[in-house]
């Protein structure tokens, strides 16, 4: 990272500390160049009533989502108890951006970050000015970070926040790790930086139960003579005790909080030979009296935090993934910056600790990921929680939620909608301003780039007939262009667009992976990882792209385990090759059948329901020597059916359920 002699894409220049670096984008650009793509519903668990809230769990890249939930915002539909719209509270754990691999565990990699430097930075200040945007107006935002790029952070969140609305640098442990170096100290910690949008920003103190250690007897007297200084203590059997310190000393309280705390059972009296030796006193019969009797003290039951948060764990390891974050460091910032019914968003949601906290705590969730495995993580767990922090006691009934798809759609689904959801949804697609617009009696549905946008009729074909009997209608009547969107099924001609006496038609096909016309910017994938150590890789994906399922060759088999383990069966599934299906105008090329294989997901007992992931195989891992990808599986573990997701790194998924009598 390094600083430029200007900064002409910038912000004016001022007093105040910036980062400078190459291809550092305008906070008006960042706003206004996002595509705002629209969340397709792809499964929804429990019944909500009518005008219920539904808590999300998008899947795509965040910015992207971001972006489209600043329009809900717009819309008044992210209302929290209190009439405030937008996002209550933000937390967030990035990939630390640095190309070093993370052991979150001790004993296996976590992840490997591959933005580096200026890269890095501008990744997550895009996404925090969009966060900043969608905060209300009493809003707060926890930004965890490492060594690495904090400092760098620090000063890019001081710009987007303001320094003013900077409260605190906490201190979290990052748990049990060992690296093992020689040439310096281990890293134990993180930080994590609190921000707010404003100066009247909601905020309880936590207050977190003492540990045993904490609540043992403590001593009542401090240095200096006070008056009065005489103070009157009740025993176990209700008498009281008219007693003094020790000279030059006076007891710590007063005696109306003595008198709470003795309501409280805190106070100890005890007989022993130190309270002569140290020189206490009691009026017995008007006289005062050397006594045996010692007072002393336990802290209440709780007691109020600071920065430092090391007396919890920062990462655990409940449901089996890579950094996953904590309960009890969530429970903390939900309780600390959020009302029960306030709405609360992680758009970095991995494991998915944030929407589960906030269910236990009575609070609406967003939460977005970019990885397959992240989602059906939290899918898996918002199934099977806890009633308890830390995910202990009896089982919670989760409230209804939708998992959504952002950026990669089903186009199955968009087919199935009725005509006026379709038309609201490919509307959005395209981020079309929607409006009313008729042109020489002809209906259109809104602009895009100030000219007309008409959906095409699905029932319909449109041919190029269509398209001159649209100009003969209205060409003399617009500036330049039109812009038609239909189902690309029903456009006869292969042509993009179509010019007639200097005005062109734009074509937008429904499914098309990026339309040129629209877009300045080169179309980005999803990109999905093939290794555990990537799982928290950092994705910045532009445009929308659809699924198709990829064709999938295997083999299944049963076979004995060998070794040790001779004598028993496991299933295998031997992968051959696997195949995308890419309608684009640039297909990625692979160099051989199965580098485009991501991960396999089972469901060891599929119930033909919800898919209940058991295990992931990612394809660095599992791949042998040569063409060939083996899952090996135990006999023991599976159920009559299971479900296997064969996942490909474009992100689209052949989904197979498989008898135990398939495998010969």
């Amino acid at each position: 990272m390094h600083a430029q002699e200007t900064i002409s894409d910038t912000k004016e220049i001022t007093k105040e500390p910036q980062l400078l670096w190459q291809g550092k984008a305008r906070e008006a650009d960042i706003l206004s160049d996002t595509m705002s793509l629209p969340f397709q519903e792809i499964k929804r668990f429990g019944n909500p009533k009518e005008n219920e809230w539904v808590n999300k769990l998008i899947f795509g890249d965040n910015l992207q989502a971001l972006k489209y939930l600043l329009k809900l915002k717009k819309e008044g539909l992210l209302r929290n108890p209190d009439g405030t719209d937008g996002i209550k509270l933000v937390y967030i754990d990035p990939p630390f951006g640095t190309g070093d691999q993370y052991d979150a565990s001790g004993d296996k990699p976590a992840y490997s970050a591959k933005l580096q430097g200026a890269e890095f930075i501008e990744f997550l200040r895009q996404r925090l000015i969009f966060l900043r945007e969608l905060l209300s107006k009493d809003g707060s935002i926890y930004v965890r970070l490492d060594y690495h790029f904090g400092h760098y952070a620090k000063i890019i969140l001081d710009e987007v926040f303001g320094k003013e609305n900077f409260k605190n640098e906490l201190i979290v442990k990052r748990g049990k790790i060992q690296f093992g170096e020689s040439s310096k100290y281990t890293v134990a910690t993180d930080s994590l930086f609190l921000y707010t949008v404003g100066q009247n920003y909601f905020f309880s103190k936590f207050r977190r139960e003492r540990y045993e250690h904490e609540a043992s007897q403590t001593n009542m007297v401090l240095k200096g003579e006070r008056n009065p200084r005489e103070r009157i203590y009740i025993d176990e059997s209700g008498k009281s005790h008219l007693l003094l310190p020790p000279k030059n000393t006076h007891f710590k309280f007063i005696q109306p909080k003595l008198d709470e705390m003795q309501k409280k059972g805190l106070i100890m009296l005890k007989q022993s030979r130190k309270g002569i030796d140290s020189g206490f006193m009691e009026k017995i019969d008007g006289k005062w009296t050397p006594t045996a009797i010692t007072p002393s003290y336990m802290f209440d039951t709780d007691k109020a935090i600071d920065s430092n948060w090391t007396d919890i764990s920062g990462y655990s390891q409940i449901w089996d993934y890579p950094t996953e974050n904590s309960e009890a460091l969530l429970e903390r910032v939900i309780t600390t910056s959020s009302n029960e019914g306030d709405i609360v968003l992680d758009c970095f949601a991995g494991s998915g600790t944030t929407g589960a906290v906030a269910e236990k705590l009575n609070r609406k969730w967003i939460m977005c990921d970019v990885g397959k495995l992240s989602i059906y993580t939290i899918q898996k767990r918002l199934l099977n929680m806890k009633h308890e922090i830390g995910d202990k006691g009896k089982n919670l009934k989760h409230k209804p939620f939708v998992i959504c798809n952002v950026g990669l759609y089903d186009y199955g689904l968009i087919e199935k909608l009725g005509d006026e959801e379709y038309t609201n949804f490919v509307l959005d697609l395209f981020q079309v301003d929607k409006q009313e617009v008729k042109i020489n009696g002809l209906d259109f549905d809104g602009k895009l780039f100030g000219s007309p946008v008409k959906v095409f009729d699905r029932k319909g074909f449109l041919t190029e007939e269509y398209v001159k009997d649209m100009h003969d209608t209205v060409g003399s009547s617009i500036t330049d262009s039109i812009f038609i969107i239909a189902p690309a099924t029903n456009v006869v001609f292969l042509r993009t667009s179509i010019e007639f006496n200097g005005k062109r038609y734009y074509i937008l096909k429904v499914p098309y992976s990026i339309i040129d016309e629209l877009h300045s910017k080169e179309f980005k994938r999803v990109i999905q990882p093939n290794s555990q150590k990537n799982i928290n890789q950092i994705v910045d994906t532009i445009g929308f792209d659809f699924i198709y399922p990829p064709n999938v060759e295997r083999d299944l088999s049963v076979q004995d385990r060998g070794g040790l383990f001779a004598g028993q069966k496991e299933y295998v599934i031997h992968i051959k090759s696997v195949s995308p299906i890419q309608i684009t105008n640039s297909p990625v090329e692979f160099p051989d059948n199965l580098e485009p294989l991501a991960a396999v997901f089972i469901d060891y007992n599929y119930d033909g329901k919800v898919f209940n992931l058991g295990k992931a195989f990612f394809a660095d891992e599992a791949r042998e020597k040569g063409d060939a990808f083996k899952i090996k599986i135990e006999v023991e573990k599976c159920g009559e059916h299971m479900c296997v997701i064969y996942l490909d790194v474009l992100g689209n998924e052949k989904i197979e359920v498989l008898n135990k009598r398939d495998f010969k």
